[in-house]
């Protein structure tokens, strides 16, 4: 099965997110094609979580936690991936409730 390109998804993604009114920005561009996601859900009260895609142990692609807690610790380690990954993508999403819809039928995987 052929896999979407990176911008194809962040740009799906960011329609998703508008249609439910729920701001999010690309705070950094990665590659347009193969480029890592990292999103970081920002509940607006000090703290971010950071939400990465990866592997489960059956090979099946999931989204998974890369660190929560106050929001200047989780923007450095986003600088820290970027070093080490420089084609990453960073989409912040703003909502109260800490929602990103991920876990929703199209974005889960």
């Amino acid at each position: 099965m052929p896999r979407l390109t990176a911008e194809f998804w962040i740009h799906a993604y960011l329609r998703r997110l508008d249609l439910a009114n729920m701001p999010a920005f690309v705070v950094h561009k990665g590659d347009s094609t193969a480029g890592a996601v990292l999103v970081k859900s920002n509940p607006l009260d000090g703290t971010a979580m950071l939400i990465h895609r990866t592997y489960n142990s059956e090979g099946q692609r999931v989204w998974s936690e890369l660190g929560a807690g106050p929001e200047p610790e989780m923007d450095n380690l986003i600088t820290r991936q970027r070093k080490f990954d420089p084609d990453l993508w960073v989409i912040e999403v703003e909502d109260a409730k800490g929602r990103t819809l991920l876990d929703e039928e199209g974005l889960s995987g």
